[in-house]
């Protein structure tokens, strides 16, 4: 196997949003020709993220709302919830934008079925209307960073304090809610696998 094709799943635990950010654009900034693609499983606490076009706002409820550089509205994460961020060069793969943010979806499309479905213009997945997986990239000459996260069994109820990925009202769901039995670790290890495969064979 290639450095090409190689993709490293890293499972990271829980880690706060800043640090995660900051690794992510560090790792971008000095990866080179010869760095394998890397996929970050994780969790982060209670935290509001901003796309980098968002407007700034606060939240009534005590939680942080933190500043990214990924592309999207303003979403939660939290316990309960896997995030993926996946590390990787589109342009030695050959892989458009378009066709990246269609692999990330697809890859939770694999995991929970065929309940779940794209939006036009409104990137993630959803069940019957509700969202169940968020999604948001950046990219710098042509190396991907950022991600999605998938929602597992967690509490829900952060989500009601705004807008989520900037839609007011969008109803939100979670794996639980399906019938589906996954824990965090669970997901990820799915998520992740399903993501590999669709990014070698892209």
């Amino acid at each position: 196997m290639t450095v090409v094709d190689e993709v490293v799943v890293k499972r990271l635990g829980r880690m706060e949003y800043a640090a995660a950010f900051e690794s992510m654009r560090a790792f971008t900034a000095r990866r080179d020709e010869a760095t394998a693609d890397e996929l970050w499983l994780l969790e982060h606490p209670p935290v509001y993220t901003l796309g980098q076009a968002a407007p700034a706002r606060e939240v009534a409820n005590g939680i942080p709302v933190e500043r990214s550089d990924r592309g999207g509205d303003i979403t939660y994460h939290g316990p309960g919830q896997v995030v993926l961020y996946a590390l990787v060069d589109l342009a030695r793969r050959g892989i458009k934008v378009k066709r990246f943010v269609w692999l990330l979806e697809q890859a939770v499309i694999d995991l929970i079925g065929p309940r779940g479905a794209r939006r036009l213009g409104a990137p993630g997945v959803y069940v019957e209307g509700a969202k169940i997986a968020a999604l948001g990239i950046r990219v710098r000459q042509g190396r991907a960073y950022h991600g999605l996260s998938l929602n597992v069994d967690m509490d829900l109820s952060p989500f009601s304090a705004i807008d989520p990925c900037g839609y007011p009202g969008l109803a939100v769901t979670q794996l639980r809610d399906l019938g589906l039995a996954e824990t965090v670790e669970s997901a990820g290890e799915k998520l992740a696998r399903h993501l590999v495969d669709r990014i070698q064979h892209a």
